[in-house]
């Protein structure tokens, strides 16, 4: 290759990262209507971002497929890009500032944890992380990153589940977080993952609504000591608002009519009456369905304890860098890391969810 050619293909190189810089920039601009959130409360938001993964091989999970050696062919390029795509989607979410609390599913360990929130941009916003180690044999786990200048986490623990049915069958435990807003108010925070359909969605059921029935009694104990305790329940449930495992053993309500002083409200089931959806099927290429949910306590649905949560403050962020497909012709899906062993470099098969948080003033 001569001088020439050699400087034309650099100079086409750098033309390719302006405009991919360009659209990164617009990407992560936020919506005309949104407003800064400032002090005035706060964005919290849940994200499964689809099987993150180190590139270590451990004996003691069912990992091997992302390893250099594995079917999918992880390196550590494809692992750096996963990163930074996390990275853009916590920043794109965020609008004008980044959200103070995510929670995430589907990370393998603290390694792959800790390397988020230092080795991208987001370091530069001082994320702090909660996570604990879980029995789920594919060695995914749950975890929470927030801003210390936003959240102070006073409590963390791992609530495990266990099936008295199948006491052999591991899953992910679920995340419970306790902490302190920069308003003063105290918020309780449940990052979940429910067991998947994998096997048939009515063989499995039995354990989603065992998994429902844990969280609520977790929540039963808080609201026993705290009646006017603010509560987020968000996660990937595997089931719908409309499934027994939120609605009758979770007891997340649907309605507002239906909700008691120490009940429970499913900001999602709105968005799935509406049509709207978090995931789609992997047989049927026009189902949407939202399976990743944020249910609120009822006093922080209404505002009674110094924070307020409105059914108008949920969010399904579907923005076009996170689907391909034509929208307009309905045959849109998420732009996934993988297709089976191939790599398809996109992002994860779930859309993030978020909730705004407003601090209410007090006269």
């Amino acid at each position: 290759m001569n001088r020439y050619s050699t400087l034309t293909l650099l100079l086409f190189l750098l033309s390719c990262t302006y405009v991919q810089a360009q659209e990164v920039t617009e990407r992560l601009m936020p919506p005309e209507h949104e407003e800064p959130r400032n002090d005035s409360g706060l964005r919290v938001a849940f994200y499964n971002v689809e099987n993150l993964f180190d590139l270590v091989n451990d004996s003691i999970k069912r990992d091997d497929d992302f390893t250099p050696t594995g079917i999918k062919g992880w390196n550590k390029w494809r692992y750096r890009d996963k990163l930074r795509n996390i990275y853009r989607v916590v920043m794109a979410v965020g609008g004008w500032e980044p959200p103070a609390i995510v929670g995430l599913c589907e990370v393998e360990n603290r390694l792959v944890m800790d390397e988020l929130v230092t080795l991208t941009p987001l370091r530069r916003f001082h994320y702090q992380v909660v996570h604990f180690e879980s029995p789920d044999k594919r060695g995914i786990d749950n975890a929470l990153i927030y801003r210390p200048d936003k959240f102070e986490v006073l409590h963390s623990e791992p609530i495990e589940v266990v099936f008295p049915f199948d006491l052999d069958s591991k899953t992910r435990d679920i995340l419970y977080v306790m902490g302190r807003t920069n308003s003063g108010d105290s918020l309780h925070v449940f990052v979940n993952h429910w067991p998947s359909r994998f096997g048939g969605h009515m063989e499995t059921d039995r354990k989603r609504n065992h998994v429902g029935h844990t969280v609520r009694k977790k929540v039963d104990q808080i609201m026993e000591e705290q009646p006017l305790a603010n509560i987020i329940i968000m996660g990937d449930l595997n089931d719908l608002p409309t499934d027994a495992s939120v609605l009758d053993h979770l007891q997340a309500r649907a309605s507002e009519a239906e909700l008691e002083d120490d009940g429970l409200f499913n900001l999602m089931y709105k968005l799935q009456q509406d049509g709207y959806g978090t995931h789609q099927h992997v047989d049927l290429w026009h189902s949407w369905s939202v399976l990743d949910q944020i249910v609120v306590s009822a006093p922080l649905l209404r505002g009674q304890s110094g924070l307020h949560a409105p059914q108008e403050n949920c969010v399904i962020y579907k923005e076009h860098f996170l689907i391909e497909g034509d929208t307009e012709l309905d045959n849109d899906k998420p732009f996934r890391t993988y297709i089976g062993p191939s790599f398809h470099g996109g992002f994860s098969d779930h859309l993030p969810i978020y909730v705004d948080v407003d601090f209410v003033k007090t006269p």
